[in-house]
Parts: structure tokens; sequence; C-alpha cells
């Protein structure tokens, strides 16, 4: 296998501007299947990005049993992931699904059941994994850069727009799902650990008919091991910022911007209440890193660390973040020890491209 082939399943947004452009600078994946309900968005994307078939969601199935893709990218709203993920592991096929994962802990047990019974990988689409800047801050961590990590903080806001399927609870939207999951998963890693109690409230302006199904904002505080708190705001009515401060017995570091993938990010370390050092990270292409390392996974033979398990991890945290911030009670998380975390060897460096067609 010279190259992975990719299906896209769900040619929206996410897709046009970032995964469908990137693939082609990995080197070793390629898209062979768009799979939509938009005909002709879908035929002007293949015609851009020079993919031979465009089938329609009812066709998807066929497209499986036919030898045409190797792996499924399932763009989709959050409440169709499992049964599209479900159906391509059956068919054999590879599967790199965007995050959160699932909408219940039930969903993700069934599609990492039926990826390990059909033999093949499933990897949650956490790009900041492979990404340069994000994985330099965790070895900094490791090596001791500011002591013994102790306090997580970050805050991620946008201005949604009125109308996007991330507003719709049926599709289990809203912005701890969307732009939160980023910072609990990101205080995972700093702390290489899993918490293990939350507390959380719900907020946001009224009268805003952006926010009638899912809340404006949400702020949580996840108790961890030996100590240790994070504490992040997630809003979808606040200006733009991704940034998040980890604050060690002996330093501070602090990433700002911390999520997007159309920056570089930077990082800043402080020692002795004085900044020591500076790095704006290697813009690399985050959708071109994820997808070339999944595709050396796949052609290596080796299993993904941001696997099943690892989008598993954070949905057990975001249903006990939404039962915390709806009784106002604390909530114990349960999860399972993780021993992959991203690392050096999860990096891929994937020069960036300015070639996309956003329609």
């Amino acid at each position: 296998m010279q190259k992975v082939r990719y299906a896209v399943v769900g040619a929206g947004w996410i897709s046009q501007i970032a995964f469908m452009p990137a693939v082609a600078q990995t080197g070793n994946s390629e898209i062979t299947v768009i799979v939509s309900g938009n005909a002709d968005a879908a035929r002007k994307l293949a015609d851009f990005h020079d993919v031979p078939h465009v089938v329609p969601y009812e066709d998807y199935d066929k497209i499986l049993a036919d030898d045409l893709v190797d792996a499924v990218y399932i763009a989709l709203p959050n409440s169709m992931h499992a049964d599209y993920a479900i159906r391509a592991a059956r068919a054999g096929k590879h599967l790199l699904v965007e995050k959160p994962l699932a909408i219940s802990v039930e969903e993700c047990e069934a599609m990492i059941a039926a990826a390990e019974e059909a033999g093949v990988h499933l990897m949650t689409a956490y790009r900041l994994h492979h990404e340069p800047g994000t994985v330099e801050l965790l070895e900094q961590i490791r090596k001791g850069a500011i002591g013994d990590p102790r306090i997580f903080s970050s805050v991620f806001s946008l201005q949604s727009v009125l109308g996007n399927h991330r507003l719709q609870s049926k599709h289990w939207g809203g912005p701890l799902q969307d732009i939160g999951v980023y910072c609990l998963n990101a205080a995972r890693q700093v702390f290489g650990d899993e918490p293990v109690e939350v507390v959380a409230m719900e907020g946001g302006a009224e009268g805003d008919p952006r926010f009638t199904e899912v809340a404006e904002a949400v702020a949580v505080t996840l108790r961890f091991p030996e100590g240790r708190f994070a504490q992040f705001v997630a809003s979808f009515g606040a200006d733009a910022n991704d940034s998040f401060q980890v604050v060690g017995t002996q330093g501070t570091l602090t990433m700002d911007p911390a999520f997007k993938f159309d920056d570089a990010l930077k990082m800043r370390l402080r020692q002795n209440e004085k900044t020591v050092d500076e790095i704006s990270a290697e813009q690399v292409d985050h959708f071109g890193a994820m997808t070339a390392y999944f595709s050396d996974c796949i052609m290596n033979g080796s299993p993904p660390e941001n696997d099943g398990y690892e989008g598993l991890a954070d949905v057990k945290a975001m249903i006990a973040i939404e039962k915390a911030a709806a009784t106002g009670r604390a909530q114990k998380i349960d999860i399972a020890p993780r021993t992959a975390r991203p690392g050096p060897d999860t990096v891929r460096h994937i020069p960036c491209t300015q070639r996309r067609l956003v329609l």
C-alpha cells in the first residue's frame, strides 16, 4: 500500500477548509470518495481535489463494499458518528472520527467493539496530538520545567452562527462538546492523568436566539489525583480566545493561541516571576499531521495513540460535566488509566497549504 485511500463522510465546513486540503500534503494519503447529501457541492469539491467518486449517503454501504477506500474520515454531526463508523468497521475500513467520538458512553463502546472485532484502527481526531508546539509543551512539563504541575486554566470562546448544527441539542451540540473538549483533553494530557470529580455551571445572556437548545457557555472545575485542579470556560457567545496556562511548583507555561488550526501556537515559560523562554511553534498543517500519522499507523499495523478509548475518556468526562451543571452537585468520574499519551513519536511535520475550496 503506497497511500491510504480515504472516503470523506460529510463534506461540510471542517472537511472543506481543513481536511480535504490537507490530505494532498501528507504524501501517504489520498481521497478517493466524497460521501455527501449535496451532490452539486460535492462534485465541485471532487473536481477541485481530484477525487474520482462522489456518492450520496444512500450509497454509503455500497462504496464500503467496493474496493474504493481503506479508511473513512467521519465529519458528520455528533449524533451520526456511531452509525457511520460501525458500518465502516464492519466493512473492514479504518476509522478516523471527529471529536467528540459519539454522544454516549454506550455508542463509544459499540464503536470500539466494532473496530476491535473487525481488526481495524479507530482514531479520535485530536489533531493537536500531532502538532509540534503542543507536544513540546508536554515535553517541557515532563522534563520538570515548571516543577510539579498543579493548576490548569483555560478559556476557549468564539461567536457561533445562528443555525449551525452545533447549536442543536439533537446532535449533542454545545460549547462543551465542540470547543470545551479541547480544554478538557489538554488538561488530561498536561497532568498525564484522569479527572476523578467535577463541578460545573452553564450560563449565558438572556434572549439570544442562538441559544434556545444549548447553553451559551459552560464553566468547569475538575479535580485530578494528587490534589491537582483544572478549570476552563467554553463559550459560543464571547470574543474569539483560545489559551491555557499550567502553573507548577517552580514555574508557569502559557500557550496562546492554543487550540485553533490556522495559527502557529505560541508558548511562554516563566520561572521565578520572569519570562525565560518564548517559542513560536513550527506552523504545520494540523489536519495533515493527524492524517499522515493515522495513515502511518494503518500501513505499519500499529495502534494509534489517540484511539477510541481516548475519545471515550473525554465523553465520560463531558457527560459528568453536563450532569454536574444540571444538578448543581459534584459528580464522580471513572476513567480507566491511559498509558498512551502524545509525544515526539506522534508528531508529523506536514507543510501548510493555501489551496482550498470553501463553498
